[in-house]
């Protein structure tokens, strides 16, 4: 998918592109889902879906270009999750960029509070629950609904079922799976508490900050630093853990070796890094054996 990464967390496809203070967007495109849209690179404008974690520019810049976009890819309107606080300037910026380019770009923004659960299809919800960032900031959990019959009524006929439901008896539960968490910015807290989070099978997170003499700077801009992955890991033990938002201050080379360090060796193989692009391939490794020399050299 040209510049951005794709990687698999858990099973979920993801593609994305994420250095702090310059660009961030992270797409599950299978699910239909981007979480931020940075500057709306063109593998993601088809996604129906854009869940905005927050304003800030490297997160939210390319909001008006991926709605103006898909009009002219044949795709229907795009729709944007976003805190409600920002649903209303988000509105104004289209109205803006109405006024510049002549004609508006038709799409929905919708403003969620806190816990209020979005469909994206049928039996797949969006989770938006406050983070500890800057103000109106969110994360999103994805959640699969399934109806399952309850306990109780394990062993019963058919027949019996059906005359329990004439009745008006319910007789499933609705069961939530926790399936993609994106935390967005944030520093730890509270939103680590609730039960969908600490029972994700797969998370993206940010963590910006590595070295020691960075952990002012992550407390000032409410970030997560090194040093605090150890009790998130404990926070949420079934999940595959995905790091994005390095600062440009550490490569990622150097951010591996630290987090080695830092981590229960129980949980290296469960985190990963987005931006850990995998080695590329010269051209003689992808010749077949036969290729003669001179085409091999070039």
């Amino acid at each position: 998918m040209g510049r951005l990464i794709k990687k698999e967390l858990n099973g979920v496809q993801i593609a994305g592109f994420s250095l702090a203070g310059e660009e961030t967007v992270v797409a599950a495109p299978e699910l239909n889902v981007c979480f931020d849209i940075g500057r709306a690179p063109r593998e993601v404008v088809s996604i129906d879906n854009v869940c905005l974690s927050h304003g800030h520019m490297d997160h939210a810049a390319g909001i008006a270009y991926y709605l103006s976009q898909r009009g002219f890819i044949g795709n229907a309107p795009g729709r944007v999750i976003v805190h409600r606080d920002l649903g209303q300037p988000l509105q104004r910026l289209m109205e803006v960029w109405a006024d510049i380019e002549g004609h508006h770009s038709p799409g929905v923004i919708e403003g969620v509070s806190h816990l209020e659960d979005v469909e994206l299809r049928r039996g797949l919800i969006v989770r938006p629950f406050d983070v500890s960032h800057a103000a109106s900031a969110m994360g999103f959990t994805l959640l699969d609904v399934r109806r399952k019959l309850k306990a109780e009524f394990h062993g019963k006929s058919g027949q019996h079922l059906v005359a329990l439901k004439k009745q008006g008896i319910e007789i499933e539960a609705q069961v939530e799976v926790p399936v993609l968490t994106y935390s967005g910015d944030t520093s730890p807290g509270r939103w680590l508490d609730h039960d969908f989070i600490r029972t994700t099978k797969a998370m993206i997170l940010e963590c910006t900050f590595f070295d020691r003499d960075h952990i002012v700077r992550a407390r000032a801009g409410h970030h997560i630093h090194i040093d605090d992955l150890p009790a998130i890991l404990e926070a949420i033990p079934e999940a595959h853990v995905l790091l994005s938002h390095v600062t440009r201050r550490t490569d990622i080379r150097s951010a591996k070796r630290i987090l080695a360090r830092k981590i229960n060796p129980a949980d290296v193989e469960r985190v990963s890094f987005l931006m850990d692009r995998p080695p590329r391939q010269n051209l003689a490794q992808t010749l077949p054996p036969d290729t003669p020399a001179e085409v091999v050299g070039g």
